[in-house]
């Protein structure tokens, strides 16, 4: 541990109160090490809020610092009561669900005399009416020595809101606030004593990238403008840079949520907007070229006409610069010229866009700016800390990340498309048939040949340590100690295993499986799109499929096809011709490989050997109940898709992604020994990808930051590359180098230049220092009640009543002698203490009675899903006799129980849990009806057909049981059920004949 550890850990145990981090400082240290110091003896410790990232990091530190600690226990719904009241009286430390302890403080299971203190994780997400708020009033009548801690490490969480600082500390019942910032003198002292060797090398994004970013914050800006015309968000906080982050969501909901019910479709649709705007500036720079084009073909698939920010003049930038990354349709005549201009300008870039590497640099503050790893406000916090920055030579100046231009490569790349379809449209409507080249670019992502001259250059140290290792003993120590390993820090899992193929296999080989697997996608959604066509009906057959538009007659598939324009049928046609190239040099001889290497082996297709066409109806490597038909070929014999190819001679496919040996396609493996001996080659010649005999690499270990595992402290790296920058996870390398200062530590930090990462990560530098600066603030001038911890005065004034009405005798009533009054209870299931109105009540003076009340029926399960509406319709037609009282808010609602609770008993325990609970005879017990009529017999009337709430009453006053209305004839049904229809299907019914099995 630190200095500053131990002065937090001091801190706390003096007295109570909450201790906001910065984040990445090490909360998990300073959890276990105040666990450390209880024993079983000193009676129990209870931990609520904890995730699990957290609770297996807590263990595990725990277990670091001292073997024989006590563990800590985890209790959840696999323990039964008995089991749980059994650990409460040993003691310990126990990590516990809120909705559990609730109703054991409620049923008294808990010993809360025994109860030492706890301890709450994440505080800043506590409420005036959460669960963990019911648990600390409770805790704090019962108790009032134990102590409270709260933990946080979100200091921006802590000041979103008005007083939300004030009110967490009123729901913890605490009075001290402890700030620890990167900052703080003891903070820096600690982490600026032994910083790590940072290497900050930045790459500028490709001209095609830059103008998706661009118009994507430009799209966001306009969202944003629309949102502020509405009058009813604060508009200080409508900012593109607030709208990067996952708490923009939180900001906009804290101010919608109130009038949500009168807010218009447009303005939801407009939050809805910035969050998928948000993910799709995020996956530009996360997701390759193609994974990114199929998230954007998906996207525009599942949000259609309902979104907004589609409709948007900058939208079409995203999607066409999106394919630009990928491929590229030229004609063969028309777009001559055009092809010559493309294919140059490429040569060209081809020719500058090979980064050069400057030599490394060391830069002061005032050089390097507040930008980048160990830089903040301005302070160098390391002192051998080295920025390159990834040049293209002869290129302009990249444009600020908020300035929402263009560079004149890009927009050369848009007058390109745009002529090229000008072209295609003019050629069109001379009904010309040309050829068409698709051209397969996929543009790689910049980092990933940075991350490779990385990982050569570790695997040069590397040497040099080892051979320095094996001359001297001390550097063999070191190097024994450090381990040399290397660690690659990524945004989530799915990155990591790109990585991985990216190192293995090569770039090109990757990206090429990425194209193959967009291409079979393209071909699976053709044929899912040919099996849901219905068919196609004559003008004679009748209206089915047939409409009328403009005074024309049209079926209902050619208007559904007139959607689609000359240009991008071709440009689909060309599409499925490569998907069809790609399955007949890969799916079809692989079939044939794993069928005994059977050349033009049996298939199931009507086909023939030679001139085999994919069939339509399988997947990528095994097809059932195709018919043989091409990709392009309708069901119906007399109609001709427009996408169908006029001839696959005249498609042509290029590109250098397609230079290497087409055989190997991601997971399309001819047989295993080809697996196998794939696997062999890779691993012994993995370091050389596609490019030719090159320079080894290291073995890596990966890292998903979303994982939050303690992974430094059991890798133990020399080297950390952070793929994806992360604000805490500097932070954890800064405390691990300031914890373990002999070992050497090497980190290099990639950043896209002008870029939406590199404005997030600064931001994020930002938003928390502000956040600290804004709680330094307050805890000046915080004023803090007294009795605040609730250790001098009760919780609650007993003055008051559940309503809220005093209770101070006046003497114009009987003399002022006070009338003693009964506190009123409510018996609450237990499946509801995951709702806040139990901790309203509560609030409100009211006795809270757990038990498990009899279920009618599964309505709980299927009101699940839907929204409000669909759950009370679905529960009315459940139970029709249920009558609705609307509230306006949970304080509202505690008020009406209260008024109905008014002059009436209390309900009796063990009556309200027989309630809905049938006897032996059938009976249910204080069901007025089941006294005086058959219920089985009156449901079964309700639910013939005919019968209804309006006619079943006068049903049941005319016929004495089933068997008499079975024989009442149609004329006196009518009568009865009010109509001719009703009685006809009810009489219908009874007469109808069973099956005979």
């Amino acid at each position: 541990m630190l200095d500053f550890h131990e002065q937090i850990v001091g801190e706390v145990i003096q007295d109570n109160g909450i201790v906001v981090m910065a984040g990445g400082l090490g909360l998990p240290k300073v959890l276990a090490s105040i666990l450390r110091l209880h024993s079983a003896a000193n009676g129990l410790i209870l931990i609520l809020a904890s995730n699990p990232p957290q609770r297996e990091y807590v263990v595990e530190e725990l277990q670091a610092l001292d073997t024989e600690a006590c563990p800590l226990v985890e209790i959840n719904n696999e323990y039964t009561s008995a089991e749980r009241v059994s650990l409460y009286n040993q003691g310990g430390t126990f990590v516990i669900t809120a909705r559990i302890l609730i109703v054991d403080m409620l049923n008294e299971k808990v010993p809360l005399q025994k109860v030492a203190g706890i301890i709450v994780c994440n505080c800043h997400k506590v409420t005036e009416t959460c669960a963990e708020a019911f648990i600390l009033r409770l805790y704090r009548q019962s108790n009032k020595t134990g102590f409270i801690k709260g933990f946080t490490d979100k200091p921006q969480q802590m000041v979103a809101g008005f007083g939300k600082t004030e009110r967490v500390m009123k729901s913890l019942f605490v009075r001290k606030l402890s700030l620890w910032p990167r900052f703080q003198l003891a903070v820096s002292t600690s982490l600026e004593s032994h910083p790590p060797e940072v290497i900050d090398i930045r790459m500028p994004l490709t001209s095609a990238m830059e103008g998706i970013q661009n118009a994507v914050l430009e799209v966001m800006d306009a969202c944003l403008k629309e949102m502020k015309k509405t009058n009813r968000v604060d508009i200080e906080e409508l900012t593109v840079e607030n709208g990067l982050f996952k708490s923009f969501d939180e900001i906009i909901r804290r101010q919608l949520d109130p009038i949500w019910h009168t807010v218009g479709r447009k303005t939801k649709q407009l939050v809805n907007d910035l969050k998928t705007l948000r993910k799709v500036a995020e996956y530009l720079q996360r997701y390759d070229a193609v994974t990114f084009l199929r998230y954007l073909d998906n996207l525009r698939m599942s949000e259609g006409a309902r979104s907004v920010w589609l409709f948007a003049a900058p939208t079409h930038r995203i999607f066409e610069l999106a394919k630009r990354r990928v491929y590229k349709i030229i004609r063969d005549d028309s777009k001559a010229e055009v092809k010559n201009k493309a294919t140059a300008k490429q040569t060209q870039a081809a020719q500058t866009r090979k980064p050069a590497r400057a030599a490394s640099k060391r830069k002061n503050a005032s050089e390097s700016g507040p930008v980048g790893f160990g830089i903040l406000d301005g302070v160098n916090q390391f002192t051998t800390a080295k920025r390159i920055k990834m040049e293209f030579p002869e290129s302009g100046s990249a444009s600020s990340i908020l300035d929402m231009r263009e560079d004149t490569e890009m927009t050369d790349l848009l007058n390109d498309a745009e002529e090229g379809s000008r072209a295609e449209k003019e050629s069109n409507n001379t009904g010309e048939a040309q050829g068409i080249e698709l051209e397969v670019i996929v543009e790689e992502m910049p980092k990933w040949k940075i991350l490779r001259e990385v990982l050569e250059e570790i695997e040069e140290d590397r040497k040099s340590a080892r051979k320095a290792a094996t001359e001297e003993t001390t550097s063999g120590d070191a190097w024994s100690e450090g381990g040399g390993a290397v660690l690659v820090a990524c945004k989530d899992e799915r990155t990591c295993l790109q990585l991985n193929d990216c190192i293995v296999k090569g770039p090109q080989k990757l990206m090429r499986e990425e194209w193959n697997k967009y291409l079979l996608s393209k071909v699976e959604l053709q044929r899912i799109r040919q099996r849901s066509k219905k068919p196609v009906y004559n003008r004679s057959a009748g209206s089915m499929g047939v409409g009328v538009y403009n005074g024309m007659v049209q079926r209902r598939v050619d208007v559904i096809r007139e959607t689609f324009s000359a240009a991008q049928q071709q440009e689909q046609a060309a599409l499925l011709a490569a998907a069809a190239q790609v399955e007949r040099e890969i799916i079809v001889p692989n079939e044939d490989i794993n069928k005994n290497g059977a050349a033009g082996g049996r298939g199931r297709g009507r086909g023939k050997g030679k001139k085999r066409v994919p069939e339509s109806g399988g997947g990528r490597g095994r097809k059932k109940k195709t018919n043989g038909r091409g990709i392009g070929q309708c069901e119906n014999k007399g109609e001709t898709s427009r996408n169908e190819l006029q001839d696959p001679k005249q498609v042509k496919v290029s590109g250098n992604v397609l230079a290497a040996d087409k055989s190997s396609a991601g997971g399309l493996a001819s047989s295993k020994e080809d697996e196998v001996l794939a696997r062999v080659i890779e691993e012994s010649h993995g370091d050389q990808g596609e490019e030719g005999p090159g320079k080894s690499v290291p073995a890596v270990h990966y890292y998903a930051l979303e994982s939050k595992q303690r992974v430094l402290d059991l890798v133990k790296p020399q080297y950390v590359i952070i793929y994806d920058p992360d604000m805490s996870f500097v932070r954890e390398l800064e405390v691990y180098k300031a914890e373990h200062p002999e070992r050497p530590l090497k980190v290099y930090f990639l950043i896209y230049e002008d870029s939406i990462e590199g404005q997030k990560f600064e931001a994020s530098i930002r938003r928390e220092n502000h956040a600290f600066e804004s709680l330094i603030r307050l805890k000046a001038s915080l004023l803090i009640p007294v009795d605040q911890d609730g250790r001098l005065l009760d919780i609650r004034d007993p003055t008051q009543t559940a309503t809220g009405v005093s209770l101070t005798p006046s003497t114009r009533k009987a003399g002022g002698r006070r009338i003693e009054q009964k506190q009123m209870q409510v018996i609450v299931d237990m499946r509801e203490f995951g709702s806040s109105l139990p901790c309203v009540l509560h609030q409100q003076g009211m006795r809270i009675i757990p038990v498990t009340l009899e279920s009618a029926s599964d309505v709980g399960d299927e009101i699940m899903q839907g929204n409000i509406v669909s759950k009370l319709s679905l529960l009315i037609l459940h139970f029709p006799r249920l009558r609705v009282v609307w509230s306006r808010s949970l304080h509202a609602t505690a008020d009406i129980f209260a008024s109905l609770k008014a002059n009436q008993d209390e309900p009796d325990l063990e009556r309200a849990m027989r309630v809905g609970v049938p006897t032996e005879d059938g009976l249910i017990e204080g069901d007025i009806r089941a006294e005086n009529f058959n219920t089985v017999a009156v449901e079964l009337l309700r639910r013939l057909p005919g019968v209804s709430d309006a006619n079943y009453r006068s049903i049941m006053d005319s016929c004495k049981s089933l068997a008499d209305l079975a024989l009442m004839p149609v004329e006196k049904l009518a009568e009865v059920m009010g109509g001719q229809r009703p009685a006809r299907m009810l009489r219908e019914f009874l007469d109808a004949k069973c099956p005979v099995l």
